[in-house]
Formats: structure tokens, sequence, C-alpha cells
């Protein structure tokens, strides 16, 4: 017997359960691998490099910081440099409107150092407001605030609406975090009131819902998601899964998209965005849109639900006033890439006052997020403008970034089109392709042999041969009898992707 007062055990036993499969066994060994290659391989590994497919990560695997941020950041991080501005602009190459960016920023919240108001600097809010809205207001308020700033160039009015919905926003519904997914921790603990609370969850999901609702010991209503439309919404499947759960006695309150798609990289049509909301008013359910890969659409145009929404509320006037709203950005994620750095905002829209002001109290039990992150927010949803000085360089490296990605993700699905027994859809979007494998029997009976699943097994074979670190489908869920794994397309070059089609070659001939 253990004579620690904590066992696995005796801890939460919700905690235990829960699992996250992006930073699984299979991302630990692929650490452990890694550590291995920094000390001269001594165990001789069959490869010189591991790639970390498994997640969302792009600055890791190369992803070049955007400069304007940078160069923002090192300000807001040292503001001593404002000291020496000539230094800065005659020998680092600082643009000017990057220190005027930086002075500005400081006014707002004094020290990135210092704690902001629970919900976020309330100047920053604006800039999000301004996005969501037009991109017009912005303009007038950084006039306001921006120090030694020369006034802002004409601009046309294409040029003006650069926002994204065209609907006015309200910054006192805009609530900045920690990542996306510190707003989705806040929201589900609201929202979850005991163990028999429902949150509908896509299957393919990200496995922070499901572990979110373990932990809170709530309960995920699956929908699974139609691959045969390249990954869409299903309405039968959500019909059929909300009855079902209300038959059990689950209160279902929420239903959860992801959109564009994680882990399947899928982008939703304005139809089926359309028939979300309808559904979410008959059955009063709270949508929350996780709409973190909205940037990154390589087919067709992202739409927003709130967009739609707003739409639906001017085309009939009353029926739609009542629907619950919450969407969620981030800059972990697009052509940004800031993981590290916890950014994101999440946007209420109807939701009782009442509910609301527990939602603020919920967010100021923990303080504030980091306020570097909230001015990475702004800097996110107010880039440089064309006519301002560091307009041309972002625009050069942010199209890179996109470019290399589409080009990535092209060529991987290009590789897995000549694999025996994978199938995938093009790429649409997100980060991500969530190929389907069709596996030997005798693969599957070596999987059972070690306590694994068919995907799993086939997984961490490619990743003890090839470094390639990628996630079994199990790990999201998926239909029963059918195997897939998740990959990002984020790794430099495709040499790691030919490694993937020689392995499986050589995996498919073993166990034929």
């Amino acid at each position: 017997m253990s004579s620690k007062r904590l066992t696995l055990g005796s801890i939460n036993q919700h905690v235990v359960a829960a699992k996250y499969a992006v930073r699984g066994e299979l991302a630990v060994r692929s650490e452990q691998y890694r550590a291995e290659l920094l000390q001269g391989n001594p165990n001789k590994l069959p490869f010189s490099q591991v790639i970390s497919a498994n997640i969302g990560n792009p600055q890791q695997l190369g992803q070049k910081p955007l400069t304007f941020f940078r160069q923002v950041c090192s300000i807001l991080e040292n503001p001593d440099l404002l000291k020496a501005e000539g230094v800065l602009v005659d020998q680092l190459g600082y643009k000017p409107d990057v220190i005027a960016r930086a002075r500005t920023l400081l006014q707002y919240c004094q020290s990135v150092g210092a704690y902001s108001a629970s919900a976020g600097v309330p100047q920053i809010k604006e800039s999000v407001a301004a996005f969501l809205e037009s991109g017009l207001r912005f303009f007038f308020l950084f006039s306001l605030f921006c120090v030694s700033c020369s006034p802002p160039a004409v601009r046309t009015p294409n040029d003006i609406a650069t926002g994204r919905d065209g609907f006015p926003a309200d910054p006192s519904h805009i609530y900045l975090s920690g990542g996306a997914s510190s707003g989705v921790n806040t929201l589900l603990n609201v929202i979850c009131a005991g163990p028999d609370s429902g949150i509908m969850i896509p299957i393919p999901q990200y496995p922070l819902y499901t572990a979110t609702l373990s932990i809170l010991n709530a309960q995920p209503v699956p929908y699974y998601l139609d691959e045969a439309k390249g990954w869409g919404t299903d309405f039968e499947s959500i019909k059929s899964a909300y009855a079902a759960a209300k038959a059990r006695g689950v209160d279902v309150r929420c239903i959860v998209i992801i959109n564009p798609g994680n882990p399947t990289g899928s982008s939703l049509p304005e139809e089926d965005i359309r028939a979300v909301l309808e559904f979410a008013r008959q059955e009063q359910l709270v949508v929350l849109a996780d709409e973190v890969y909205q940037t990154n659409v390589f087919v067709g145009k992202f739409t927003s639900f709130k967009a739609i929404l707003r739409r639906l509320q001017q085309e009939q006037p009353g029926r739609y006033d009542d629907i619950e709203l919450a969407s969620l950005h981030s800059i972990s994620k697009g052509m940004v890439g800031e993981c590290g750095h916890r950014g994101g905002y999440f946007e209420l829209v109807g939701f009782d006052a009442e509910v609301e002001a527990n939602i603020y109290k919920f967010i100021s039990i923990m303080l504030c997020p980091p306020v570097i992150g909230q001015c990475l927010v702004e800097l996110m949803v107010n880039p440089p403008r064309e006519g301002e000085p560091s307009y041309e360089q972002y625009q050069a490296e942010y199209g890179a970034i996109y470019k290399d990605l589409r080009d990535r993700a092209t060529a991987l699905h290009a590789a897995f089109s000549q694999m025996e027994g994978v199938e995938c859809g093009e790429p649409q979007g997100a980060m991500y392709l969530f190929p389907t494998i069709k596996l030997p029997v005798k693969a599957a009976e070596a999987a059972a042999a070690e306590g694994r699943t068919a995907d799993e097994f086939y997984c961490m074979r490619l990743l003890e041969a090839t470094g390639v670190c990628v996630v079994p489908g199990s790990g999201f869920g998926q239909r029963d009898g059918s195997l897939h794994f998740r990959t990002t397309f984020l790794a430099p070059g495709i040499e790691w992707v030919g490694s993937i089609v020689q392995f499986h070659q050589g995996f498919m001939e073993k166990y034929r």
C-alpha cells in the first residue's frame, strides 16, 4: 500500500477518465525520440528528425512569425526600446507604424506585465468589434489613441470593408481569452449544470470537447459527420442523436460546430449553417461555433455563424431572436500561428444578461487572459492596411504562409491518393487531412495482440519507422468499423510525405 495521500484511485476520477489524443502516447513517444536525436541518436533511430504532425503548432514546424507582430511585441515587452527609436528604424528596420502601434497598445494596457480587466483590455475589445462589424469604426478609434501616427491613407469602400460579418458588434459582449480553448472551457463550465447536461459534439471531433465534458461529469451527445459529403453536416445524424439522448433523460443544451473542421478540414456551406441554426431554434439549443480556422480556407469562402444568424433575423423578423450563439477565434491558427502566446476571444450573441454576468464572473476568477496574447489579438484583427509602411511586407509574408500551407496540403493529398487502401477528400481548409485507411486483417490481429486498435498500431509503427507523428482516428471518434488518422500539413518540405508513402507500402506488404 502506498503511503502517499494522493493515488490514481483517490484523485478526481473525471480527470483520470479524460482523454486528449493529440498529446497522448504517440506525442510523448515522439518527444522521447526528439530528445534522443538531440543527444546524437545513441539508439540509432532509423530517421534523422521528428515531424510533429499530431498537433496544429505552426511555429514548432518552421512557420516564420509575422514580422509586424513580433516587432510590435518586442517593444511591448521592452518599452525602453522606444528611447532608441532611431536605432529601431535605421538599424533594425522597424517601420514607423510598428512603433506607433506599440505606443498605442502601451497606452491601452500600460504594461503587458500588468493585469488587465477580466474580460480584456477595453480598447482591444473595441478593435475586435470593429473587425467583426466592418473595419470602419477602427480607423476612428485608432486616430484617437495612436501616438505619433500619421493620418491613415485615403481608402476606397472596398478597402474599408475589411471586417468579417458586416453586422454590428458590441464590445461589451466580446471576451478576450487565453486562446480559444480557454473560451471553450469557460462556456462549457457555465452551460453544464450537472451530470444530466448534454452537449452535442461532431464526430470526428477535437478531443478538447470530450475531455472537458469528462472533467465536468457532463454528457457528450455525439453526432456523426458525413464523410461522403466531404465531412459535411449530416442532419439525420443530428436529429437521431438528439432524440436518443432525450430518450435517455439527457438535458441536451448546446450543439458544437467546428468550422472549418478539426480534424477533418471540412468547410461548411451556408445552407448547412442555416440548417444548424434552424435546428437550434426548434430545440432551444445554444450554438457554440468554434471558428478558429476561419482564415484557413482553400475551397469556397468562410461564412461565420453570426453573419448567417443576422441574415436570418433580417429575412424572418422575430423567428430567430432567441437563439444564443457563442463564436470563438484564436491567434493560434490561420497565418498568425502564435500558439504559445495564448490569445483569443469569444463573442456572445443573444445571451440572457444574468447568464452573461455569470460568464463574466467565471472568467474573473482567473483574473485575466495573458495581456501579450490580447495585444496579438488586436494585431490579428487590425493588421497593417494598404498605404501603411508595413503593409507590403505583411501581405507578402501572409500570402507566402497561405500558399505554402495550400501547396503542402495538395502534395499530401496527392500522396494519399497513390497509397493502397487510403481514401482522402480534397483539402478544404484548416490545417489537417483525415484520410480513411483500410488495413489487412493480419494488421488488426497484430494490433489486438498489443492491446491497441488497428489505427493506433498503424500510427505507432509509422512513428517508429519514420519519425512522423500523426494521431489515430480513434482519438477523435469515428464510425464503428472505420479507421482513420489525422495529420497536419504544417511541416516544411515534402520529404516527410515521401517517407509516409514508403512506410505504408512496406506495412501493407508485411501484413497482407
